[in-house]
């Protein structure tokens, strides 16, 4: 098999965002930096509650006339809803083009190159006509993009790129200990900064206002994250997301996705520390988890 692959990332779709003020409407309620996007730039963001909790996240990238939100399918419509209640007399127009768009990952070394893209995070371009961006948070994730239906397979397989299985894609996105949406991050209660989102370049500290900003802001300079989401290999059966994981006989924190023998789980990183250091076992239900540390992760620095 060619070590440059790609895989369809069927859970996830599009949402288009047309209009005028397509940019200052969705600068307000996003957690990223939504001036950054046009047809070279893609951003990585989350939509939150008022109090700061986790309702979606999304990649946005641009045309020279729309926004394209990649957003879990399965949520879209939901979303649609959310944004028309906050469109009030702003010049947008929301579509959801539905069944007709697929979200296609290529990925494997130099794939970016191979797409002529440079490897840096966000990077994007059009390619016929489907929109190709390196992923924001990680370009290890590789080269993220929207086709219609049908039409990313021919173009990756004219570039060397050969089909894998979704499961392929996901032992990756595991590996290297990134969240993928609900699946990972529950909704109305999940918090940003204990998921990634600000090494994973989801969060702008700049910008301004957005919902959810306040409780955002003060977790990140009053030094509160006790809890973070960590790739984990597992020994026995994989546990099932919301499994809690305990330290003998103290919680410790709960599963997430997973697949062949790699999760995700959210972690006390006391916990974490006391297991490193022989204090017991992680352990959830009847498998045994080793914590990893990703290189891109950075521990909270003591409050003053």
């Amino acid at each position: 098999m060619s070590a440059l692959r790609f895989s369809t990332v069927v859970h996830r779709g599009a949402l288009r965002i047309e209009g005028q003020d397509r940019v200052p409407f969705l600068q307000g309620l996003i957690s990223n930096d939504v001036t950054r996007v046009s047809p070279a730039q893609a951003i990585y963001a989350a939509l939150l509650t008022p109090q700061g909790r986790f309702l979606w996240d999304m990649f946005v990238s641009g045309t020279d006339d729309a926004l394209l939100l990649d957003v879990e399918r399965d949520r879209a419509a939901e979303l649609m809803k959310k944004l028309a209640l906050y469109k009030l007399r702003a010049k947008v127009v929301l579509q959801n083009p539905g069944e007709g768009i697929e979200i296609v990952v290529a990925y494997g070394d130099g794939a970016a190159a191979a797409l002529g893209l440079p490897a840096t995070s966000g990077a994007a371009r059009a390619i016929d006509d489907a929109i190709a961006y390196v992923d924001p948070r990680l370009p290890a994730l590789g080269v993220r993009l929207i086709a219609p239906d049908g039409h990313a397979a021919a173009l990756l397989a004219a570039e060397g790129f050969a089909a894998a299985p979704f499961d392929d894609y996901e032992s990756l996105r595991l590996a290297l200990g990134v969240p993928d949406g609900s699946r990972d991050l529950p909704v109305d209660k999940a918090l940003l900064l204990e998921n990634g989102f600000d090494e994973l370049n989801g969060v702008d500290w700049t910008k301004g206002c957005y919902m959810g900003q306040e409780l955002t802001a003060r977790t990140k300079y009053r030094a509160l994250i006790r809890k973070r989401l960590l790739p984990v290999t597992v020994e026995g059966p994989l546990p099932a997301a919301g499994t809690p994981v305990m330290l003998g006989d103290q919680e410790a924190g709960e599963m997430r996705s997973g697949a062949a023998g790699h999760a995700l789980a959210l972690l006390r990183l006391e916990a974490v520390d006391k297991a490193a250091a022989g204090a017991g076992a992680l352990k959830a239900g009847d498998a045994l988890l080793t914590p990893q540390i990703p290189d891109w992760l950075r521990r909270p620095e003591p409050a003053p």
